[in-house]
């Protein structure tokens, strides 16, 4: 099983692992990351588990697609590193991901 790190913006760190085919917001809600709200779900309505990927991670998941372009125009502090959890699926290839979460999601 795949481990992915999540990053608080006070630097708290939380590890967790995920089962592959589930999503990255999948692993923050169903191990209680703060800050990953998951309002909508994982259905991309909505921009509650909005993360920060960094570095050569990005390459290693799908590119944006454009509802989830629209959902991260609610979001507050979108960088070009900005995704949403659940658009992310959790492969092997993840294994080690380290996510940042944002100021706003406290």
């Amino acid at each position: 099983m795949p481990k992915i790190t999540f990053i608080a913006h006070d630097e708290t760190v939380h590890e967790v692992t995920a089962d592959i085919g589930a999503s990255v917001m999948e692993a923050a809600f169903d191990n209680l990351i703060p800050g990953i709200d998951a309002d909508c779900g994982g259905q991309c309505a909505c921009a509650t588990c909005h993360v920060f990927i960094n570095g050569d991670w990005a390459a290693k998941i799908p590119a944006r697609e454009e509802m989830e372009e629209s959902m991260l125009e609610l979001a507050e502090g979108v960088t070009e590193f900005s995704r949403l959890a659940c658009q992310i699926p959790i492969t092997d290839a993840l294994d080690g991901l380290k996510v940042q979460l944002p100021e706003a999601q406290h």
